[in-house]
């Protein structure tokens, strides 16, 4: 039978292949909606890892120095404690005058080797002088008066015998007698007056020649001239006066035998040093060359300021460039005994203590550039080193400058540069 429903009406062929063609696309919209959220998520993650470490606190920096160890001392002795001081002479003086006047004449220099008595200024003389003949001129005339007198003591003598021999004639009185014998008595009295004057005119004399030779300043020991402090022209005095415009020394003058050292040592340790303790001496200026000396004696006063006591030290080997005022470091020695075993020590800046109650510490950088709190034995400290024996070893690295709060375990930055110990 034929179906009474019209048949549909064929596609056309175009439509189809146009289907055909279509691309689908339903997983595209989801896909758009992710990727701007994953860029985000990186770029904030970037951001992050670039901020964060700025952000973050930054170690501190810090300043170190190596520990170094020290050398023992040859000969079969060990140092026991390290002291700095000064070159000082016992024997040094101002040479000046005993009076007031114009120097008119500088007879030395700077580095002149002087003789005990040697002349080294004069000073203006014309009024001593002037007063000098003046004495002499009295005395002649005093030595002139006696002279007379003992004539007429003897004319006296001649008168009284003469009346004496008449009146035993009976040519003359007894009266007569009697005036010559006090004549005689009188011109007597006379000469035993001007014996008196004359001592006086010639002990004044001796005066007024002193007064000559203080003009004429006298080296008062053999000694080396440090400095020249006065001119030709200049008035000196040997007290102050005239508001700083006279002079009080014509130079200085220093016995070089009379050298020694004196150091200060702390109070804590002067339990090491004993008189005729064997010591050596490093001039600052000639740190390769040792100097053999000894203990001369401990001072018995310690200074309430600095918590020291002085020391001075004698030296056995007497040198020109040894000069007063050079800055030296001493070293108390002691002969060690046989098996000791031999004591090693580090110094360190003292810059790097640190003081934690009653105990000294330093802060030790260790390879990761991480801070260790380590005690530390301090055996003395001499300028600005500290000699450490014990908590320490050569060569590690300690802190000398850097914040106050550093603690053990804080991470930090070695500067650039070491400090030298």
């Amino acid at each position: 039978m034929n179906d009474p429903r019209p048949a549909e009406p064929a596609s056309p062929p175009r439509l189809a292949r146009l289907d055909d063609l279509r691309i689908d696309r339903g997983d595209e919209r989801p896909r758009r909606r992710i990727l701007p959220w994953v860029v985000g998520v990186v770029g904030l993650l970037l951001i992050a890892a670039v901020a964060i470490p700025l952000l973050a606190p930054r170690a501190p920096e810090v300043k170190v120095a190596p520990a170094a160890e020290v050398a023992t001392t040859a000969g079969g002795a060990t140092t026991v404690l390290n002291a700095s001081g000064y070159v000082t002479a016992r024997r040094q003086a101002t040479v000046s005058s005993k009076v007031t006047g114009k120097v008119t004449e500088v007879l030395v220099e700077e580095g002149t080797q002087v003789a005990e008595g040697q002349l080294v200024a004069r000073i203006d003389a014309a009024i001593p002088e002037a007063s000098r003949r003046l004495g002499e001129s009295q005395v002649q005339a005093a030595a002139a008066a006696r002279e007379e007198t003992r004539v007429r003591i003897a004319q006296a003598k001649l008168d009284l015998h003469r009346q004496q021999e008449l009146a035993k004639e009976g040519f003359t009185s007894q009266a007569e007698v009697d005036r010559a014998s006090h004549d005689l008595k009188a011109l007597e009295a006379r000469l035993a007056t001007q014996q008196q004057d004359l001592q006086v005119t010639q002990r004044s004399l001796a005066l007024r020649r002193q007064d000559v030779a203080d003009t004429e300043i006298r080296a008062p020991f053999a000694g080396v001239v440090t400095s020249k402090n006065a001119q030709p022209g200049e008035m000196i005095s040997p007290m102050s006066a005239g508001g700083g415009f006279t002079r009080t020394g014509i130079c200085t003058l220093v016995d070089m035998s009379s050298l020694e050292f004196e150091v200060d040592v702390n109070e804590a340790y002067i339990n090491r040093v004993r008189p005729g303790q064997p010591a050596e001496g490093v001039l600052d200026a000639y740190p390769d060359w040792r100097i053999p000396a000894h203990v001369i004696t401990i001072v018995p006063t310690a200074d309430r300021q600095k918590a020291t006591v002085m020391v001075r030290i004698g030296i056995d080997l007497r040198d020109p460039r040894i000069l007063p005022d050079m800055g030296v470091k001493v070293s108390f020695v002691e002969p060690q005994k046989a098996g000791a075993p031999v004591q090693r020590a580090v110094t360190v800046p003292k810059s790097a203590l640190r003081r934690e109650g009653e105990q000294d510490v330093v802060l030790v950088v260790n390879g990761e550039n991480k801070l260790e709190r380590r005690a530390v034995q301090v055996a003395d400290t001499t300028g600005d080193v500290a000699k450490l024996v014990a908590g320490l070893v050569a060569r590690e690295r300690v802190v000398v400058e850097g914040p106050a709060t550093l603690k053990d375990g804080d991470r930090v930055r070695v500067a650039q540069g070491e400090t030298k110990p």
